[in-house]
């Protein structure tokens, strides 16, 4: 370091004009408060340009220096440099920082938060190791590293997990420890974020007391396994922040079922009501099955039929005017070889609004969505007007395209028009969002 300052400074020393007092300061970096002895010569975008290629660690170093390097090398507009072109987004950071560090609480109630200190947060991230992320399900439960983009591997979800007649506390253990056995990792190294599936949702008594003994007994069986660091947080909340927010409303596509949950600031609003819709992506999956039998179309395993989901399906925008069309598409899974489908790409999703069509006895998706959005309109919060106007989807089945503007299309026809106006349904890339929250859903 002290050999690329005595390169830059000789240069600069002959270069014309570079001393003077008008070429020293910079809107972007802040005035020196102290003296910097020889140094005093280098404008201060200069010597912030030189931090900046030495890299946070030697930045960091250059502290210790003098009072003047001190104040220089604390200076946030350098530790943003270095936080944007990290291995994170920049924006769910911002987020993570001004909005999931302060708390549920400090969200509720407005309190001013403090000024951020970006260098501080750089090493508390660097200092994190990698976050074990374990997400529950209705079906089955995922689970990885918080630093890939996709999961390690599933397994039963702890709901289920073992025995069901033996107690929580046991049940839950051995649930752990498969995982961690599975992932190769002492319990001791690693933080570990559980997101916690919408159960037990009504707001009663007996509800809240399942819930409050579920999440007590996912934290003393991670304490006793010698977790560093523990954050069980509500699936759909998480989903919430995935997506840089803290209100809205959360549609999680699960396996059995799918839940409509309001969260305003980061709180689930189970006064207000969340809707459970008695179908997810097992109904569309099945009914997509039943359609090709129907047409003669040989499978062997219920896998195939869910990759043709995965890759063939979408959701009309008009059924009706969209039967009226022939639409063939064709993909090949692996092992099995080519499969074309026409009209079930929209039929077996459009199951999603009209349930009955395969026998299903449920409320449409858009009514549960509608119905929880006029809940939220009539509740009296007033606190923040319209925080239920944003619909955040989640779940794989959430994926499927034209799924987010037939949903918007629906809830204008059926809501209206002071509460409809403004409505934005979202498609949710956790995968992408997540990197940047895992920290700070530790601090919470």
């Amino acid at each position: 370091m002290a050999m690329l300052l005595k390169k830059v400074w000789e240069s600069m020393l002959s270069r014309s004009g570079s001393t003077s007092n008008s070429g020293r300061g910079s809107l972007d970096f802040p005035a020196r408060p102290f003296s910097m002895g020889a140094f005093d010569q280098l404008p201060t975008d200069v010597f912030m340009q030189i931090l900046r290629i030495l890299g946070p660690r030697d930045a960091a170093k250059a502290r210790a220096v003098c009072w003047a390097w001190k104040s220089l090398a604390s200076d946030n507009m350098l530790w943003i440099f270095f936080l944007q072109n990290g291995k994170e987004p920049w924006d769910s950071v911002v987020f993570a920082e001004s909005h999931l560090r302060v708390g549920i609480r400090s969200m509720m109630y407005l309190d001013p938060p403090s000024e951020l200190s970006f260098m501080h947060t750089y090493v508390q991230r660097d200092n994190v190791p990698g976050t074990i992320i374990i997400d529950g399900g209705s079906g089955y439960c995922k689970y990885g590293w918080s630093k890939f983009s996709s999961p390690s591997g599933r397994c039963a979800t702890f709901l289920e997990f073992g025995n069901i007649e033996s107690p929580m506390h046991s049940r839950l253990r051995h649930f752990f420890t498969t995982i961690y056995s599975r992932m190769q990792v002492k319990p001791s190294t690693q933080p570990i974020i559980v997101s916690i599936p919408i159960c037990h949702s009504d707001d009663t008594e007996s509800a809240r007391a399942s819930r409050r003994q579920l999440r007590e007994a996912i934290y003393a069986v991670l304490a006793d396994l010698n977790a560093p660091a523990i954050c069980a947080v509500d699936q759909a909340v998480l989903a919430l922040y995935a997506s840089k927010r803290t209100s809205g409303i959360v549609v999680n596509i699960g396996f059995h079922v799918t839940s409509v949950v309001p969260i305003l600031r980061g709180k689930v609003m189970r006064e207000v009501g969340v809707e459970i819709v008695g179908q997810g992506a097992l109904k569309v999956t099945g009914f997509l099955r039943e359609l090709m039998q129907q047409r003669g179309i040989a499978f062997e395993s219920l896998y195939t039929v869910r990759t043709l989901k995965e890759k063939l399906c979408y959701v009309a925008a008009d059924y009706e005017a969209e039967l009226r069309k022939d639409n063939p598409a064709s993909f090949e899974v692996p092992g099995e070889g080519w499969f074309t489908l026409s009209k079930e790409r929209f039929q077996a999703t459009e199951i999603l609004f009209q349930p009955r069509i395969g026998g299903v006895r449920a409320m449409g998706l858009h009514r549960a969505i509608a119905l929880c959005i006029d809940h939220c309109a009539a509740s009296e919060i007033t606190v923040d007007d319209g925080w239920y106007k944003t619909v955040v989807l989640t779940g794989g089945t959430a994926c499927l395209p034209g799924l987010p503007e037939r949903l918007e299309n629906e809830l204008r026809k059926l809501l209206e028009p002071s509460i409809s106006d403004g409505i934005k349904v979202l498609p949710l890339h956790m995968e992408r969002n997540l990197l940047g929250l895992e920290q700070n859903s530790l601090a919470m």
